[in-house]
């Protein structure tokens, strides 16, 4: 299981963490540029090996044709528009629903760990998981049901900060090592390959104002939770830039498009899904979004942000 980390490797990346944890204690929402990375893949004319890891919001459950049940696996997810985009070579979509950073190195039912997937041959590799690490469905849980005692209020904040130290913060901290392992362990199985971190899309509100009832948070917790999504995906920016890997903001091109607007507008379902799609999950215009996002992004020289 630590075939991919050498011991150098495990103080780099506690030194990195601590740098990741110093950022994100301090909620410094700032854009890192990520570094260049040498690699073959994405040249003009070439077609791609393209390998796809990571969780729900990448395998894109209940958005047709569903075809892997084990994973909940669409094929019009973002990695297959991608790959279609592309016109890969080669591709391999090992995404999940309920994957942590865990199952790149275990099985999870018949889904074989993901980073198997990745090898030499490997041209392109795009990645979104930690999302399932901090705990996303359990928080969005404990936040209906607190919701339920103080609807005006920030119930769910107060939960989680009554210890003196915001519980999502740390769990965000506590991740970033474990996403750092993953790019690490994708460039010694790729050394060659273009590495990408895709972030998660905006999913409440981007100005703080709630639903309620539509999505049965209590009203003071809609920000909370969106500036914890948004230190998340800070995390995983800096992760990405300490690794020689790129990052897709996925977040900024689906601001508007939110769970709380109406079906028509929407490309993230709320708790009870109007579209094919799990609920709080992107529906079929969301991955499309974030192919969008992804193909931006290759479509750019790599040394540029």
């Amino acid at each position: 299981m630590t075939k991919d980390i050498r011991p150098a490797d495990r103080t780099r990346g506690r030194r990195r963490a601590a740098v990741l944890g110093a950022a994100l204690g301090g909620c410094a929402l700032v854009a890192a540029s990520t570094a260049p990375a040498a690699a073959h893949s994405g040249g003009p004319g070439r077609a791609p090996d393209y390998v796809a890891l990571g969780d729900s919001y990448t395998s894109g459950p209940g958005i047709p044709g569903q075809v892997d049940a084990n994973c909940a696996r669409s094929d019009h997810n973002y990695p297959s528009l991608v790959a279609a985009q592309r016109k890969a070579a080669v591709f391999t979509d090992v995404s999940c629903a309920g994957a942590t950073t865990a199952e790149m190195w275990q099985a999870q039912g018949s889904n074989a760990p993901q980073l198997d997937a990745v090898g030499r041959d490997t041209d392109l590799v795009t990645v979104q998981i930690g999302g399932n690490d901090v705990g996303f469905g359990p928080v969005i849980s404990t936040c209906v049901h607190l919701a339920a005692q103080d609807p005006t209020g920030s119930p769910c904040e107060h939960s989680y900060q009554a210890s003196g130290q915001d519980q999502l913060v740390l769990a965000i901290i506590r991740t970033a090592p474990k996403v750092d392992r993953v790019l690490r362990a994708v460039h010694a199985r790729a050394p060659h390959a273009r590495v990408v971190v895709v972030g998660y899309p905006d999913l409440l509100p981007d100005d703080g104002s709630g639903c309620f009832p539509q999505v049965p948070f209590a009203q003071g917790d809609f920000p909370y939770l969106r500036d914890t999504e948004k230190r998340l995906n800070l995390m995983l920016r800096l992760v990405a830039a300490v690794n020689r890997a790129e990052y897709v903001d996925t977040y900024g091109p689906t601001v508007g498009h939110d769970m709380c607007k109406s079906p028509a507008d929407r490309w993230i379902e709320p708790l009870q899904p109007a579209s094919p799609a799990a609920p709080a999950h992107p529906n079929a215009k969301g991955e499309q979004a974030m192919a969008q996002a992804v193909l931006d992004r290759l479509g750019r020289h790599r040394g540029r942000g």
